[in-house]
């Protein structure tokens, strides 16, 4: 069995990764300093609790543990924090990703799939949206996974490391049987604050806008469920095996949904309405965001198998109302 590093994997997409991994025959070994992951998120493998950015304790896991191979995911990632506190997210993101690559090459170990972002791209010239589209991303937090992408680059021009960048759109949904969800603090998703909204643990779900050039004038995004990414990921490990260099991927569902489709979604799921006020748009927002996700389709040999709006929707609430309310329960207590 091969043990397979993950760093950020006590977080929402890398518990998800880890089961995947789990799954097809890996032993997910996690790093996480658990700043915005959870412990109870870790039970595919052994939990080592330390930050990235301590590239000889990384030397001493991948050694430890006979890693060989790496999936990314350890990074800050809100875009509004990361206009308040740029300095950090370069730090963390960027430097952490310096310092882990360090500790792979001192160990021999060179294959990385990289949890990238479509913030890479800013506000696209065409829709929907490929990976060629250059990259012009409108915040510090899409300019960190941009500069990140550029330092794999070189590591794989100048040490022979085999890179896999994936593009995520907007992760989505939960794996309820699993015990494993969505669960951020603050929570920033729409999809969470709505269900949360639906439940009545929010008294309303704020809409960003209902003037943008769209079918009903609220913004469009590509939702894709976190067990489709997580799956994504393990196809991308397999990939490298046999491909060299750096190779980036779109990962999306290739269909926009509103956010007044959303809401709708929850509604219908919920059986009851939410409560909303439309407000400002926000700054930098585009009307429409969704990914042509051929190529890792055609690439990976993936497929997502659980994206449509109604099943996300439905994995999410359930998670919501058993799960993270049980979690929430034990914390409070």
């Amino acid at each position: 069995m091969k043990n397979i590093l993950v760093t950020g994997g006590a977080g929402y997409v890398g518990s998800h990764t880890c089961k995947a991994l789990a799954d097809a025959g890996y032993c997910p070994i996690t790093v996480d300093n658990l700043t915005t992951g959870h412990d109870w998120a870790v039970r595919w493998g052994p939990l080592e609790k330390i930050d990235i950015r301590q590239s000889e304790r990384l030397v001493d896991v991948i050694s430890r543990h006979r890693v060989s191979a790496v999936i990314h995911f350890a990074a800050l990632s809100l875009v509004g924090q990361s206009f308040v506190d740029p300095g950090h997210y370069y730090d963390v993101n960027v430097g952490g990703t310096l310092s882990l690559l360090t500790a792979m090459q001192a160990t021999d170990v060179r294959k990385i799939v990289f949890s990238s972002s479509c913030a890479v791209y800013g506000i696209p010239e065409s829709l929907p949206i490929r990976e060629t589209e250059s990259q012009k991303p409108i915040n510090p937090y899409g300019r960190t996974k941009a500069a990140t992408e550029a330092m794999l680059t070189d590591f794989a021009t100048a040490h022979n490391f085999r890179v896999a960048a994936l593009r995520y759109f907007n992760a989505a949904g939960a794996s309820p049987e699993s015990k494993i969800g969505e669960a951020h603090d603050p929570e920033t998703h729409l999809i969470p604050l709505v269900i949360e909204t639906a439940l009545g643990n929010r008294p309303t779900i704020d809409v960003y806008g209902d003037d943008y050039d769209t079918e009903d004038g609220t913004c469009l995004r590509d939702y894709i469920h976190v067990n489709d990414l997580a799956r994504a990921h393990v196809a991308a490990l397999d990939y490298l095996d046999s491909k060299e260099g750096f190779h980036a991927f779109n990962l999306g569902n290739g269909k926009a949904y509103s956010v007044l489709d959303v809401i709708s979604a929850v509604e219908n799921r919920v059986g009851r309405s939410v409560p909303k006020r439309v407000i400002a748009r926000r700054q930098g927002d585009p009307a429409a965001l969704y990914a042509d996700a051929s190529k890792a389709r055609q690439a990976l040999n993936w497929e997502t198998r659980e994206s449509d709006l109604a099943t996300i929707v439905d994995s999410a609430v359930r998670w919501h109302q058993d799960t993270r309310q049980q979690i929430e329960q034990r914390k409070a207590s």
